[in-house]
């Protein structure tokens, strides 16, 4: 398993994408043999920190296969300590040197926080998590929640690079942040920082 660099490993996600949206999907690396490979350990091209949005599996709008990816899902794509231990163990563990925070269209989440309905069980804490990035928006022109996601996903990305794992990381050369956004409605991802 060859280790890319950052990269080479996004214009590996950005190229797989491009298939996705064409609907020219190599659909590679999800073969037997390529279980077999993966047996004894992983060399992921990314960590993507995205949402758990069913419309948004990370995997198949990068057309990446087995082992291709080191996905971290939770709604609104926010951060919380057993996220960042999960990106700091694929960064510091198995060297992996691109992390994206990938953001989307129509976020159920960021449009419940926005609604400010009434939340029950630990809804409010997501809700908490994503309510600075409506509030850092909401007096820009367009789609106050794809602004939100925007916001979100780059605020994100910032906040990692004070994390003393990652920043050493990123400070060494060996881990690039980026922040991305899908479009629900294109299937296209845009990297916006």
């Amino acid at each position: 398993m060859k280790r890319l660099n950052s990269e080479e490993a996004l214009d590996k996600l950005m190229s797989g994408n491009k298939r996705f949206v064409s609907a020219r999907q190599l659909h590679a690396n999800l073969t037997s043999e390529r279980r077999a490979e993966l047996k004894d350990g992983q060399c992921p091209i990314a960590i993507i920190l995205g949402c758990s949005d069913s419309r948004v599996p990370p995997e198949l709008i990068f057309d990446q296969g087995l082992g291709d990816l080191f996905v971290v899902r939770v709604a609104g794509n926010i951060l919380d300590d057993v996220v960042l231990g999960s990106i700091e163990y694929a960064a510091s563990h198995l060297g992996t040197s691109l992390l994206m925070i990938l953001g989307h269209s129509r976020c159920g989440a960021i449009e419940a926080t926005a609604a400010r309905g009434s939340m029950e069980g630990h809804l409010p804490c997501l809700a908490a998590a994503i309510q600075t990035s409506l509030d850092e928006v909401k007096d820009r022109p367009g789609v106050l929640i794809n602004n939100a996601a925007k916001a979100n996903a780059k605020m994100i990305g910032q906040k990692l690079f004070s994390e003393p794992i990652l920043a050493a990381r990123a400070n060494a050369g060996k881990l690039s942040v980026v922040a991305a956004f899908y479009a629900l409605d294109t299937g296209v991802v845009e990297v916006i920082s």
